[in-house]
């Protein structure tokens, strides 16, 4: 048989199994990621049941499974993402990650491993699994509890710290030994590397996908995103980076632009069909001999991983500040390895600083802890309660968090901890692309220009290089020490609210002319040698330069505009397609008004049958305000509208009727209801003020539907009225909500009522 087909029939075997064991699984109530498991230790060589005939080719493919799912989890990730899971999610998973690298190291001496091993093994058990734990939160219906927010933010720093981990585990394996000079230039390495990928990213990739908004369809959209991705993944291995790097970063800087959740939901299905390769091929590595034979550490490792997970995770949350019940259940929840197990596991086998029967022991690590999950997070409200009843009233007292006092100094440190995250934040970026300019102008620019004017004379090569060096560098210098309004409201609000703060203030703003001064330096110590007066001279100028710019220059070049708008890009479109979430949700605020976006069942009693047919006012008290039908639009539907099956409709009423209405459908909701507000769309109210065109009249009397508006509801003496009968009379002092077409709602309440206007 060809190799082609021999490859056709190893795929053929490892979907066919993993289709069947999947089934299996989720007949079970158990994660697919098992079934993929089990069916890779099935048709895997040691069992010898199917002929699998080219590991190779399978592990080629699962690398290809490792980048699809990296690029996935950027996807979901976001950087933004990150700077909203709050300082308890990175307290909690820097206790996690740290304690259980300890641990894991520790362990690993005490088992005989070697130190390298140890260190990879600290690595791997330092991750829970964000798969494993949102689909147990989903089938315990525990989603919505409040410490799911600290549990998911952990697991959000954990994914970006495993990507940190497997660059720094792979920069110590090379040099095979555990230098910390080496880790920490490997580190500096990978976050310069970092802000300039997600810099440039960000800076043209927005733009560019806006540009091109009007040709794409999803078919050259997925094109565009896989090309990305892979280039990306070229480039950071050009760099000395895994590819799965490469894939998390292009992620990340995709789901910052408006097609994110589009790519999402585009890459979802290539993504779990190489994923499953992957973790098949996972199971391909199980040899049933070397469990048997190293059953003991299989036992060690998952008391250690259950106890210590659950131990940090407790901690982490304690330290923070969220609470015993948190706490005691955010622990409970991470006591699991993840799917960054296998891979750094992997990593350190195919690197050869691991022995090859770890990488099965830590596989049925993650096998058993993936069984227990379930079992742990339930266990965690019994053993609270324990506690509660236990522990001394003091020291619950002090565990738990209390109301917080001197507001006026905690507003102070608060404004002290947006300067400080704000200029740190400032400093670092525009140094990362300074650094860059830098080191391209020493290693490119000089011999372009050399090959270019070969006659020069050297010191001519040397001026021109030095020259395009400063130009490019001159706005980066003007936006590190000057520019930054933001940091100009929160220190002036800071002087305003205390005298003392303009010391610090002028501390700080000092610091960074001094930064971008010893750039222009450098780049100029490259070219020339400067005597001690000639380095003050350009300090002394620099700085009076950039004061002066300080208050004389007030426009910054579009750079920081450009790089600004597409980093808010994502955020703008979502506020412009759901206003609901600013200005009318903070009209809703107070008022019993709902709003939920449900699909029609295929099998419901109302599909195939006309609005007025169907019983939804009289029986839920809910308005149908919209439906949306594959890519249509129908906004207030007549009572000839026809509902179908997969319908969209939009119904509006009183939080009970609405509730009333979802439980009684008995469908999915698809839509959050925050979001029902699209750019054709719009929920509104106003006061009725008198002699308007709605005073004094009778509903059925306004034809509102004819101005594509109608009335979901009116207020009138602290008392509601949700869907009115025909023969409702308006009269002024009102409080009128109307939904319908954006423009004409908005023309009723500017006119406070009058279509005519």
């Amino acid at each position: 048989m060809s190799e082609e087909l021999n490859l056709v029939k190893d795929l053929a075997i490892i979907l066919i199994s993993a289709g069947l064991f999947t089934i299996i699984s989720k007949a079970l109530k158990q994660p697919l990621i098992l079934g993929y498991i089990v069916a890779g230790f099935i048709v895997g060589p040691h069992l010898g049941l199917f002929g699998i005939s080219s590991t190779e080719s399978v592990e080629q493919w699962s690398e290809i499974g490792i980048i699809f799912l990296l690029f996935a989890l950027g996807l979901e990730f976001s950087f933004r993402k990150l700077l909203k899971v709050g300082n308890s999610a990175l307290i909690t998973a820097g206790f996690v990650c740290v304690g259980m690298f300890v641990t894991g190291n520790v362990v690993g001496h005490a088992m005989g491993w070697s130190p390298m091993e140890s260190i990879f093994l600290g690595g791997l058990m330092s991750m829970s699994s964000t798969t494993i734990i949102i689909k147990a939160y989903t089938d315990l219906g525990l989603k919505n509890k409040t410490y799911s927010t600290l549990v998911f933010g952990t697991l959000v720093v954990e994914d970006l710290i495993a990507v940190v981990l497997m660059v720094l585990l792979t920069t110590i394996a090379t040099a095979n030994q555990f230098a910390g000079g080496e880790m920490l230039m490997g580190l500096a390495k990978l976050l310069f590397f970092l802000i300039l990928w997600f810099l440039v990213g960000i800076y043209i990739i927005p733009s560019f996908l806006k540009w091109a908004r009007k040709y794409l369809n999803d078919e050259i959209l997925l094109l565009v995103a896989i090309g990305l991705c892979f280039g990306m993944v070229a480039l950071a291995s050009y760099a000395g980076f895994s590819s799965a790097l490469g894939a998390f970063v292009m992620g990340s800087i995709l789901a910052e632009t408006i097609e994110g959740e589009h790519i999402s939901k585009l890459v979802v299905n290539i993504k779990d069909l190489f994923g499953a390769i992957f973790f098949v091929s996972v199971g391909m590595m199980i040899d049933p001999a070397v469990i048997a034979q190293h059953w003991l550490p299989i036992l060690i490792l998952t008391l250690v991983t259950m106890l210590g997970m659950t131990l940090y995770g407790s901690m982490g949350a304690l330290v923070s500040g969220r609470g015993l019940n948190t706490a005691i259940h955010t622990g409970f929840s991470l006591a699991q390895l993840g799917e960054f197990s296998f891979i750094i596991a992997g990593l350190g086998v195919s690197l050869g600083v691991m022995r090859d029967f770890i990488y099965p022991v830590i596989i049925a690590v993650s096998v058993i802890t993936t069984f227990t999950t379930p079992y742990m997070i339930k266990a965690a409200t019994p053993v609270c309660n324990f506690l509660y009843k236990k522990l001394p009233v003091k020291l619950l007292a002090k565990l738990d968090p209390s109301p917080d006092t001197g507001l006026a100094s905690i507003e102070e440190q608060n404004l002290w901890k947006d300067l400080l995250r704000n200029y740190v934040l400032r400093v670092l970026i525009y140094s990362v692309i300074l650094t860059a300019i830098f080191l391209g102008s020493k290693l490119y620019l000089d011999k372009l220009v050399t090959s270019l004017f070969p006659d020069w004379r050297p010191g001519l090569h040397n001026g021109v290089t030095l020259a395009i060096t400063l130009l490019v560098m001159s706005p980066f210098l003007y936006g590190l020490a000057v520019n930054g309004t933001n940091l100009k409201r929160t220190a002036v609000q800071l002087m305003k609210d205390k005298d003392g703060n303009k010391w610090p203030i002028l501390a700080l703003i000092f610091l960074r002319i001094f930064i971008a001064i010893a750039f222009v330096i450098a780049a100029i110590l490259v070219h020339y040698s400067l005597s001690y007066w000639s380095l003050l001279l350009i300090v002394l100028a620099g700085i009076v330069f950039f004061v002066l710019a300080r208050r004389s220059v007030h426009q910054f070049t579009g750079l920081e505009e450009r790089f600004m708008t597409n980093l808010n890009q994502k955020q703008e479109y979502e506020r412009m397609r759901s206003p609901i979430a600013t200005g009318v949700r903070a009209k809703m605020k107070g008022h019993d008004v709902a709003a939920e976006s449900v699909v029609i069942s295929p099998n419901s009693q109302y599909a195939g049958k006309q609005l007025k047919d169907i019983p939804f006012r009289q029986q839920y008290g809910v308005n149908i305000a919209k439906v949306i039908r594959g890519s249509r639009r129908i906004l207030i539907p007549s009572p000839e509208e026809y509902i179908y099956p997969y319908d969209e409709v939009l119904a509006i009423g009183t939080h009970a009727e609405v509730k009333h209405f979802v439980e009684e459908m008995a469908i999915e909701q698809l839509a959050d209801a925050n979001s029902f507000e699209t750019d054709d769309f719009v929920l509104d109210a106003f006061e009725l003020q008198q002699g308007c065109f709605l005073d004094g009249k009778v509903l059925r009397e306004t034809n509102m539907r004819k101005h594509g508006c109608m009335v979901v509801g009116v207020e009138r003496n602290n008392m509601s009225l949700m869907s009115p009968k025909p023969d409702f009379r308006f009269q002024a002092g009102d409080f009128v909500w109307l939904a319908g077409e954006r423009v004409e709602c908005e023309k009723m309440v500017l006119t406070n009522g009058n279509p005519e206007t």
